[in-house]
């Protein structure tokens, strides 16, 4: 079956031009003009990778991508924008966004970008993954459902909040350098992943704040350590 691609681009020519190379690519795709209509789209068919663009009338990317992942939406995504400050790309790889295009760019580049996904995605629903449960103090991690409990309180983690805990939680009392973490969680290494990356660890810090006995200490120019006094 064709991989189906969701385009939300206000820019008409634009949209017009990805659609006839992604079909041209052998890709069926649906374009939206805006965040609204791409909301709708996203959530009522199934699609294997959403291209948005930033800035859009009504609602723009980054709040189309953080409401969809508010829902529990898990597909993997790509924006494309003009802009090309830091903040931005942060702000775009923080909201879960697997790569960022500044425009203008090249199709073959963003085609490129595209196969990689999508073989990292079907790679790992293919790739069986057993049940992991982790121990974290008095908190329990549960990968294979995202889910962290302490307390008697179930709380459901982000698709990265839960990779990157897992990380943790495989070199647990050990370093986890920081370079490879990046490289697992993203599939590439560059400044901006990393300061994405780094952003994810505090988000896990305060999620584990309430047991003392847990903490995950900074590793200067090398990594993290999850630390867990198992004697508390």
């Amino acid at each position: 079956m064709k991989k189906k691609i969701l385009i939300v681009e206000d820019d008409a020519s634009l949209g017009f031009l990805l659609v006839d190379f992604l079909e041209g690519d052998g890709y069926s795709t649906q374009l939206c003009k805006d965040g609204f209509e791409g909301l709708e789209a996203a959530q009522n068919n199934d699609f294997d990778l959403c291209i948005f663009d930033v800035m859009m009338p009504k609602m723009d990317g980054f709040s189309l991508a953080k409401t969809l992942r508010s829902k529990g939406y898990e597909t993997p995504f790509i924006f494309l924008t003009a802009k090309s400050m830091m903040e931005d790309k942060l702000k775009g790889y923080d909201v879960g966004a697997e790569d960022y295009i500044s425009k203008p760019f090249q199709i073959e580049e963003l085609s490129c970008k595209i196969n990689v996904i999508l073989r990292r995605a079907t790679k790992a629903v293919t790739t069986e993954t057993p049940v992991k449960e982790f121990q974290v103090g008095a908190y329990r991690f549960k990968y294979d459902t995202q889910e962290l409990e302490f307390n008697g309180q179930t709380q459901r983690l982000t698709q990265k909040e839960n990779e990157v805990l897992h990380l943790l939680c495989l070199h647990k009392n050990k370093i986890l350098k920081r370079e490879d973490a990046v490289l697992d969680i993203y599939g590439k290494k560059d400044y901006f992943l990393g300061r994405s990356f780094d952003v994810f660890i505090s988000k896990i810090r305060k999620l584990l704040k309430d047991d003392p006995s847990v903490k995950i200490e900074n590793v200067f120019k090398v990594g993290f350590i999850l630390n867990v006094d198992e004697g508390s």
